[in-house]
């Protein structure tokens, strides 16, 4: 007993040990970690264990209180969450006051344009809030474009975002017979947001770099040169400028002021959600535009509204893999795709002409009349078209496959102007032949000889009239030559190149 009673007595005292906070004076100076880093590397497992030093203090009510939370409440519609991206600086004067006036002044122009931004704003807001970019950007469009993904300028600008070809090219905007990415909504705004995020890391300034966007980045470029040789500021408001890109800013600032305000303004904005209006649907055959549509259940109009850069009644798979469809619809066409089993996707394919010819020739080879040829291709009268340029046209048995990638995304219509020509006579020289006056007048020597009805290789006799076809500018007095044309009211003529060229009057022997 009594060595049990010591056992005990001894643990109670081993307790009270361990429970007995240290006392105030200064730790050992081993038994101390000033290094947080140290302090870590203790407390693995197997390292040393460390004793924190000092007496241990009570924590305090106004330690536990925590920092502000941010307000969670969503922006009500999308106009509300654009204002709270406003990162700009705002430009005044009488320009910004103009602008403002125009614009309120006219309020069946901003619901016809704020009525057709609803379709892809919500994307814009999305793309700059993911780049970290002012959200007055995506106003931008009000002012190019008023937000008309067909549009375009007298100097071919073309888009919601007003891309020149060349300017698209830089960006990667496909320009083929098949598409116009620069109409694209998805890719368009991808290239204009790379395009302004450039702008704005080379002159540091949105301002600037919205002028750029306008008037080209070598013109502000020096422009803002002009002013630093002669001592002068060098901001947007301090450069010569064209009047159009002077209101540029203003434009957009004063449709900012709109956004921001409308009832100070005296605006009325129609109500846009905060949430998509669309979405990518992938496709993985080529398909017809009517039965794309058809399997949506959306209009074509409505169609085409979202797939702006669709140039052709088909759309091809290798080269347009998605289409954008109403965020409801894009379901319905999936199930209706999954089920249809009504035939082909597509009634139309690409042909590549092989050599150049006539759109009559092309409709003939292709099984179209050419009045259907011109208008699927867009051929304007009086034009050829080139060897190698790809057509639309009906497909068939022996044209069962989906086109090719490399068809789908650099197929290219290229046109020429049938030339005009007028049956010429011509007087031989002496040791003429049939090549050397075909050489003359920059013809073929088969030419010449069908024409005539002799050999190509022929020698022709001083003084024989030889009967050409030449353009109506090519016919004209030669030096040391007679040129005689059949008559003042003789008839122009349309002719091709080559083996295409066309004429009349001519009376052929037959040919054996």
């Amino acid at each position: 007993m009594k060595l049990l009673h010591a056992a005990v007595l001894s643990a109670s005292l081993w307790l009270a040990a361990c429970a007995t906070p240290p006392s105030s004076s200064p730790a050992p100076a081993d038994a101390k970690t000033a290094d947080p880093a140290a302090a870590t590397a203790a407390a693995k497992p197997g390292g040393p264990s460390v004793i924190p030093g000092g007496p241990l203090s009570p924590i305090a009510k106004a330690d536990l209180s925590s920092q502000a939370v941010a307000a969670l409440q969503p922006p009500a519609d999308l106009w509300d969450r654009i204002r709270r991206g406003f990162a700009m600086p705002n430009l005044e004067g009488d320009l910004v006051r103009q602008q403002e006036q125009w614009y309120v002044s006219r309020p069946d122009y901003i619901q016809r344009m704020t009525e057709r931004s609803r379709k892809y704003l919500f994307h814009i807001v999305e793309e700059l809030e993911r780049r970290n970019m002012p959200t007055e950007l995506a106003l931008l469009p009000f002012i190019e474009s008023a937000f008309n993904p067909q549009a375009v300028s007298s100097a071919r600008a073309a888009g919601m975002w007003q891309f020149m070809p060349a300017t698209g090219k830089d960006f990667e905007l496909k320009q083929n017979v098949f598409r116009d990415d620069r109409r694209d909504v998805l890719a368009s705004t991808r290239a204009a947001l790379d395009y302004l995020q450039k702008l704005h890391t080379m002159f540091g300034d949105w301002h600037l770099a919205l002028a750029a966007y306008n008037w080209g980045e070598g013109s502000v470029g020096r422009a803002i040169a002009r002013n630093q040789r002669a001592g002068l500021g060098t901001s947007y408001a301090d450069l010569n400028m064209p009047n159009e890109t002077r209101n540029y800013v203003p434009k957009l600032q004063a449709v900012k002021n709109i956004v921001a305000n409308p009832d100070g303004l005296r605006a009325e904005l129609p109500l846009i959600g905060n949430h998509p209006y669309f979405q990518s649907v992938t496709l993985t055959r080529d398909m017809d535009v009517e039965l794309i549509a058809r399997l949506a259940d959306v209009s074509i109009d409505d169609f085409k509204a979202l797939n702006p850069s669709m140039k052709r009644p088909v759309v091809l798979a290798a080269g347009t893999p998605q289409v954008l469809l109403p965020w409801d619809n894009a379901t319905v066409f999936k199930r209706n795709f999954d089920a249809y089993n009504a035939g082909q996707y597509a009634s139309w394919t690409a042909w590549s002409a092989p050599s150049t010819m006539s759109a009559a020739e092309a409709a003939r080879r292709t099984g179209m009349s050419e009045a259907d040829l011109r208008t699927v291709n867009a051929i304007p009268p009086r034009m050829l078209i080139k060897a190698g340029s790809v057509l639309i046209v009906p497909r068939t048995a022996k044209m069962d496959h989906d086109v090719s990638d490399h068809i789908a995304d650099n197929g290219q219509l290229s046109l020429a102007p049938e030339i005009v020509t007028r049956r010429t006579t011509v007087k031989a020289g002496k040791r003429e032949t049939v090549a050397s006056l075909a050489r003359r007048y920059h013809l073929a020597p088969a030419q010449v000889a069908d024409w005539n009805d002799v050999s190509a290789t022929a020698a022709l006799k001083a003084g024989q009239r030889v009967v050409l076809y030449l353009p109506v500018r090519a016919a004209t007095r030669v030096p040391g030559r007679m040129v005689h044309r059949t008559g003042a009211g003789a008839p122009a003529r349309k002719a091709a190149h080559g083996p295409q060229q066309r004429h009349a009057g001519k009376a052929r022997k037959s040919r054996r």
